[in-house]
């Protein structure tokens, strides 16, 4: 019997805009990536993950005009995610701006904000975050008995706040 695992994730992005004058803070988010297919193999069956890393993971863009910097959170508000969030994990291995944080190591996502990376200066347009995807306990998620494709959606929310 063949196994598949068949991730499609829908990225929702949130951007703050103010209604303010033009001098006002604000950041802005753009998603390179707005979804992404994993297919394990053999060799993630194995590992009992997959993964998706650096330039193959999700791209995400930002910029903010504020001198306190910018910060990115993700979630996954899904009321039913069909993967569970203790085994969708995410990281990034894009270096912080300077007075910032990243979050280097694998780490479930979660129903509530996530921080996952900030810069305490002005990021110019369009700085860009790579974000590493692992979605691990393969065997938790049966393929088609017929050795098809099964599909597994979570939707993921990325926002972006000024400092």
């Amino acid at each position: 019997m063949q196994r598949s695992l068949f991730a499609w994730m829908v990225l929702l992005c949130g951007a703050l805009w103010f209604a303010a004058p033009v001098s006002a803070a604000s950041a802005h988010v753009n998603i390179l990536d707005p979804a992404m297919t994993l297919t394990p193999n053999a060799t993630d069956y194995g590992n009992d993950y997959i993964e998706l890393t650096g330039a193959s993971g999700m791209r995400v863009q930002l910029w903010t005009n504020s001198a306190t910097g910018v910060a990115l959170y993700v979630q996954c508000a899904d009321a039913a995610p069909r993967i569970a969030l203790a085994d969708f994990l995410v990281r990034t291995g894009t270096a912080p701006g300077p007075g910032g944080t990243s979050l280097a190591t694998y780490t479930a996502v979660a129903s509530a904000n996530l921080a996952l990376w900030s810069s305490g200066v002005v990021v110019p347009p369009w700085g860009q975050v790579n974000v590493d995807i692992r979605i691990k306990n393969l065997y938790a998620y049966p393929g088609d008995p017929g050795g098809g494709v099964t599909n597994y959606t979570d939707n993921l929310t990325f926002t972006v706040l000024v400092q």
